[in-house]
């Protein structure tokens, strides 16, 4: 069910029950009004009658042609009644103006047409003895409250009429903002992120508006991010399998053949054996040593064997053996080393690509790796990667790949990374990550 048609729908039902209450209060209150303007009508008429007439009207026939000179006494009707029962001289009829439209019988039947009688005895001064009859009918006053009830509900009708108009207008615009942000929405469902919401007269739409143009914004941004962010990564990967291929060709192939030559000149030449053996396990020695390097750069085999807090030491001193220029300190609780697998592997890779950009661009003499497990009030993993180097502009360093892989690692574990850095003073990472004790 359509906004337009319920609220239609509630107008319709309110104007129905305004206008039953209100014919039910007007009908009410216009059948006291009708019995109470009878019955004054006939009180008054009784009085002034019998007060002014009663004492100076010597006999019957006179007062049947004072009466009969009352040509215009509204909805009475006055007559003279024997003893014998017998009804004449009649004073007035009440008469209906031809002019004006009966109101329905079923309308005089809500209000009621009972006619109010009163008969009065009358002495003249003659000592002459009769009832004096009076009655109203009440056909002019439902008249009267039939007219008005006409206006009333023809006033009604209008401004019924005027709301429904009113408010079909309001909703159609409602509905048609209503209408152009579900199709935008629908635009954006698919990807269409630069799609934008135009501007609303509607304070209240313009409002969603920019909120909606403003997700979208960010939205598009960070869907170029990790497009660049993917495209990054897969020519990193590509360029790491190059890498492996080529030391696997020059340095596993070549000392795999140098290694089979050497065992067939010991098996020609039996005077150069013990040559040949020294030169085969230095071979072996430089095979393990690039096997090492390799494994190293798939995959750190001390996370997995020793855990988090050896990782990162070990880490750190192989960058502090190619950088003895940099003090290094290191914090690390030891509870981090019950941490999972997947949660270990990303904080180290966070940990070496800060080392890395420490080394790169920093040119600090002092760097500072923290790694603390606190409870506030749920468990967290705090990280806090500091250097004294040279810092740089947050902006323009928060564009860059590795930052940009960092944050990604850390928001797909749930936390937060943020970094601080001032010119002259150095750059300061700290991630939050929370995480589970089983």
């Amino acid at each position: 069910m359509s906004l337009s048609y319920q609220i239609n729908l509630k107008i319709l039902l309110s104007s129905l029950l305004i206008l039953f209450l209100g014919g039910a209060i007007a009908i009410w209150q216009a059948r006291g009004s009708v019995d109470r303007e009878l019955a004054s009508s006939v009180n008054l008429t009784e009085h002034l009658i019998i007060c002014g007439l009663s004492q100076t009207i010597p006999d019957r026939a006179t007062w049947l042609n004072c009466l009969s000179s009352l040509k215009e006494t509204r909805h009475l009707s006055i007559g003279i009644m024997t003893p014998s029962g017998q009804i004449f001289g009649i004073g007035n009829n009440n008469k209906t103006h031809d002019s004006v439209e009966s109101p329905p019988q079923w309308f005089i039947n809500l209000i009621g047409s009972k006619q109010a009688t009163t008969v009065k005895q009358v002495t003249t001064s003659s000592g002459e003895q009769f009832s004096l009859q009076i009655r109203a009918n009440p056909i002019d006053e439902i008249q009267e409250v039939w007219e008005e009830s006409l206006t009333f509900f023809c006033i009604i009708l209008l401004l019924s009429l005027l709301t429904f108009l009113s408010v079909y207008f309001a909703i159609h615009k409602t509905i048609v903002s209503i209408k152009t942000i579900v199709e935008t929405l629908q635009q954006i469902e698919t990807g269409n992120y630069p799609q934008q919401l135009p501007e609303f007269s509607t304070s209240e739409y313009n409002s969603i508006a920019k909120a909606v143009n403003h997700m979208t914004g960010e939205l598009y941004k960070m869907q170029q991010e990790n497009r660049a962010l993917v495209k990054h990564s897969m020519e990193i990967l590509e360029i790491e399998r190059k890498q492996l291929a080529q030391e696997l060709h020059d340095e596993l192939g070549q000392s795999l053949t140098a290694i089979k030559m050497m065992a067939v000149i010991a098996n020609q030449k039996n005077e150069q054996i013990a040559e040949i053996s020294a030169s085969i396990a230095k071979s072996c020695d430089g095979l393990i040593n690039i096997v090492r390097s390799i494994m190293h750069r798939l995959h750190p085999l001390v996370l997995t064997e020793l855990g988090l807090k050896a990782a990162i030491e070990d880490l750190l001193n192989h960058w502090s053996s190619k950088n003895p220029e940099i003090k290094f300190r290191f914090r690390c609780d030891d509870e981090v080393d019950t941490l999972g697998q997947k949660l270990s592997i990303h904080i180290f890779r966070v940990v070496q690509e800060c080392l890395t950009n420490i080394f790169r661009h920093a040119e600090a003499q002092e760097c500072s790796v923290t790694l603390a497990m606190v409870e506030t009030p749920e468990y967290q993993i705090r990280l806090t990667v500091t250097d004294n180097g040279k810092g740089c502009d947050i902006n323009k360093l928060t564009k860059g790949f590795g930052i940009l892989g960092m944050k990604e690692r850390v928001y797909s574990l749930g936390g937060n990374l943020s970094i601080q850095s001032t010119l002259n003073k150095g750059v300061q990472v700290n991630a939050v990550i929370p995480i589970i004790v089983k």
